[in-house]
């Protein structure tokens, strides 16, 4: 089963942190994506996912 992209739609790279702020892929791994093996993809996404842990947490704004 071929690795699912991890995008949600929130395609906005923050320059300061150099990843998407939706999927927290950086733009070299997003353009890299298509052409990537499934075992690529997966370090991708835990490296993703390991910067979305060390992220400041978001506040919502009531």
């Amino acid at each position: 089963m071929p690795v699912k992209s991890p995008c949600i739609g929130t395609c906005v790279l923050d320059p300061k942190a150099g990843h998407c702020v939706g999927c927290y892929r950086t733009g070299d791994e997003i353009g890299a994506w298509m052409g990537m093996s499934d075992g690529a993809k997966k370090r991708v996404i835990a490296n993703a996912q390991k910067r979305k842990s060390q992220a400041p947490a978001k506040h919502s704004v009531d």
